[in-house]
């Protein structure tokens, strides 16, 4: 099969497949391909079987992640929750994959690794289950009435209610203010679950390249913002991809406050579907709290060639509690830098 490699930042067929396709998600367009090569210098490439110079029928995005620290790797794709390939033969996947499996095995590379959201109907021989996750997602179809009535009514709707009474202000935008505010209450939430914080270039950038499809939402009391979330848009499709609070004011419900808000923001714009991307099994407080807005759960599952001359060794990491322990003790500056400088090397 004829594989041709397409550079999606700068081949205008690419934008075009994603607009039709049914599979695409944000995750595929231009604006975050984008942001992932700017912020952590990743190269995306498209393969397809789709003729030189025709337009595309198909075509599968990924990045090759580059590092001393934890490997080399081709990633479909970093720091997405899902990425399908946007194939609809049977033969397309296998074509492509194969090739890409020949290039990864002619290099240094460790292994391929795909995020389809959707379950891969005959996966390679090759191509092997590597990981599991809870994947929630709303339908925004019903009326706003039947969907409050869907929310947890001891926890969620009384926590709404609560931050209506305590007459929590409300922003929604995508300035550098508010990109401010978001960065300063990511970096308390993830001090307090002991993890690095993105870079604040990595917003930015998604501000920059998104532009009004990216949206963050803050809460304040009186003055003092204690929740956020920032959310993305494809078509008719909302992404919920990250969110960060200030747990002295958890009991003022700003994260439940402001997540309905999107939901009656989303609906009244004309989205019928919510993502509220994946969580890891483990952690099931927040699969819990995705259950109580009436999101149907499902699993989400990764797919792993390996290289054979890597099989059966350990993939490589820098993570350790101890270290957790040590980074999460550095003033903010210094915390900050840090996951610049190691958020590159974990796509």
């Amino acid at each position: 099969m004829n594989i041709q490699v397409v550079n999606p930042l700068s081949d205008d067929r690419w934008d075009d497949l994603v607009a039709c396709h049914p599979k695409a998600s944000v995750f595929h367009g231009k604006g975050w391909l984008q942001a992932l090569s700017q912020t952590y210098g990743y190269e995306p490439r498209v393969l397809t079987n789709s003729p030189a110079g025709s337009p595309l029928t198909n075509g599968i995005v990924m990045c090759r992640v580059s590092s001393w620290l934890t490997g080399s790797r081709f990633v479909s794709l970093p720091y997405s929750d899902h990425c399908d390939p946007l194939t609809e033969a049977y033969g397309d996947l296998e074509g492509v994959m194969s090739w890409q499996a020949a290039e990864c095995n002619g290099s240094k590379s460790e292994y391929i690794e795909l995020r389809p959201l959707h379950p891969l109907q005959h996966p390679l021989g090759a191509l092997q289950a590597s990981s599991s996750y809870c994947f929630h997602e709303l339908d925004l179809h019903p009326t706003v009435e039947q969907l409050f009535r869907g929310l947890h009514k001891d926890s969620i709707q009384r926590s709404i209610r609560r931050a209506e009474k305590e007459g929590l202000s409300y922003e929604i935008g995508n300035s550098e203010e508010l990109v401010n505010e978001f960065y300063k209450l990511l970096m308390i939430t993830r001090r307090r679950h002991r993890l690095l914080p993105q870079p604040r270039a990595w917003f930015r950038n998604l501000v920059q390249h998104l532009g009004a499809a990216v949206q963050i939402r803050l809460a304040r009391k009186n003055t003092v913002p204690i929740a956020a979330i920032l959310s993305l848009r494809h078509r008719t499709s909302v992404v919920y991809k990250y969110g960060c609070s200030d747990a002295r004011f958890h009991s003022l419900g700003g994260m439940p406050f402001l997540l309905w808000r999107m939901i009656e923001e989303s609906k009244a714009a004309g989205a019928d579907r919510l993502d509220l991307g994946r969580s890891d099994i483990e952690n099931e407080g927040l699969i819990r709290f995705k259950d109580k807005f009436g999101a149907t759960r499902s699993s989400l599952t990764y797919y792993r060639y390996v290289n054979p001359r890597y099989s059966g060794k350990a993939h490589k990491s820098w993570d350790s509690a101890t270290l957790r322990a040590l980074l999460c003790s550095l003033p903010d500056a210094a915390f900050s830098g840090a996951g610049s400088i190691l958020y590159r090397h974990m796509g």
